[in-house]
């Protein structure tokens, strides 16, 4: 199963129901292959604080465009199959109340990728916080996570060495040019990349390292 953790409506209108169709359609033909995926069953989970930009990311990855999507207040999922491979996309949040919802489709996840708003210092405590929660959750033991740092592009945004601060990363980080075969036995798989989605920056190199480490 390949699944992507963001936030719609709940109120499918026609309109968001083909959001969420035509984003399983296009993540199989324009980024499965990309990212080295393309023969590979996989569950991803995309999840961070509200306004972190996990919709604006997926979003970019179906039409290649920036669009002012709302915040999700209900979980939404679909499951389609395409050729032998089966997809099911999950639509979480990220404020509060969703956040509860995350264990709910920890099991049997392959990776997970961690968006922060990385212009937003004053939510770094909470950002780390839930990251924390995510890494210590036995259900997640091992599996790989992707931390993305969005919004680069802002004046204030914080730098990489500030945010991997902030995160407390510093020994978790396992390196960006360390392949899978080198990587110690029962060390966790995890890298920062710095991002901007709305400029198309960072997020691919983010997402070729993650598939190295999708048995």
């Amino acid at each position: 199963h390949f699944q992507g953790c963001v936030w719609v409506k709940r109120e499918l209108s026609g309109f968001s129901q083909h959001l969420v169709t035509m984003f399983v359609m296009n993540w199989f033909n324009s980024i499965l292959g990309w990212l080295g995926l393309a023969n590979k069953r996989a569950k991803i989970l995309f999840l961070g604080l509200d306004n972190a930009g996990k919709t604006t990311l997926l979003h970019m990855l179906k039409e290649k465009k920036v669009a002012q999507l709302e915040p999700t207040q209900h979980p939404h999922d679909e499951e389609l199959t395409m050729g032998k491979l089966k997809f099911r996309v999950h639509d979480l949040g990220g404020h509060d109340v969703a956040r509860e919802l995350w264990s709910e489709y920890f099991t049997a996840v392959n990776a997970i990728v961690y968006l922060v708003d990385c212009n937003d210092r004053d939510r770094f405590p909470e950002a780390k916080a839930e990251l924390d929660k995510l890494l210590s959750n036995d259900q997640l033991a091992g599996v790989p996570f992707l931390v993305l740092g969005n919004k680069i592009d802002m004046q204030r945004a914080a730098s990489e060495p500030e945010l991997r601060q902030a995160l407390g990363l510093q020994h978790y980080l396992t390196g960006k040019s360390t392949r899978k075969a080198d990587l110690p036995k029962g060390m966790r798989p995890m890298e920062l990349y710095m991002v901007s989605v709305i400029r198309r920056m960072g997020y691919r190199d983010g997402f070729v390292w993650m598939a190295q480490y999708i048995d």
